[in-house]
């Protein structure tokens, strides 16, 4: 307990700049709410149930964490760069999704189908291409966690994790969604693939507005 507070106290002049219930709010809400992440950890799960696409969520996990520590420790750096790299990084991600939407809308019904999953791999790159995370850690460093904590690396090493173990909790809660209607799911496969594609259809749109 003692060197958990070591790593986490602000420094005395910021201690009043870090509010945990703001910080949570924010992290909490982003996370919960429907994503690239969201989207395919349900759909797996609704397919092969939730212990088969369990090694999508840890490539998911792992990607994230690894995100999210390289957003934090080039924070500064990164944010000079997005104007240039943003319009790519969009691009890559609006395509990687659509093609997602179609393998999800040409996906056969779960009685006829050899998925594994999604695998430890796809999750794993998908973070590099998922523009919603490093919004989503740039966003936390920036207005909540950089004020208090700025140059404490042991710190921000911690925040980074924290922001990837949140956004790892709430895929598993929307693939335990999945799995608990998978033979819902399965019994209107056509439908459900409909939607799901639809939904990764609108976040690729959305990439832009």
């Amino acid at each position: 307990m003692v060197i958990f507070y070591v790593i986490i106290s602000p420094k005395e002049e910021a201690v009043n700049l870090f509010n945990w219930v703001n910080f949570l709010s924010y992290a909490v809400v982003t996370a919960i709410t429907p994503g690239p992440n969201n989207i395919l950890s349900m759909t797996h799960a609704s397919r092969v149930g939730f212990r088969r696409s369990f090694p999508f969520h840890l490539g998911v996990w792992w990607g994230f964490s690894l995100v999210m520590l390289l957003c934090t420790v080039f924070c500064q750096f990164l944010a000079e760069l997005i104007p240039v790299i943003k319009t790519p990084m969009l691009i890559a991600g609006a395509l990687y999704l659509l093609w997602l939407a179609w393998k999800t809308f040409r996906s056969p019904p779960l009685e006829g189908s050899t998925s594994d999953g999604g695998g430890f791999l796809s999750g794993f790159v998908l973070q590099f291409i998922n523009p919603k995370i490093y919004i989503y850690c740039l966003v936390s460093m920036e207005a909540y966690i950089l004020p208090a904590y700025q140059g404490q690396w042991g710190a921000l090493m911690f925040f980074a994790l924290l922001l990837a173990f949140i956004g790892f909790l709430f895929t598993l809660c929307w693939a335990l969604f999945g799995s608990l209607f998978q033979l819902l799911f399965s019994k209107y496969a056509r439908i459900t693939n409909t939607l799901m594609a639809l939904l990764l259809v609108y976040c690729a749109v959305s990439l832009f507005f």
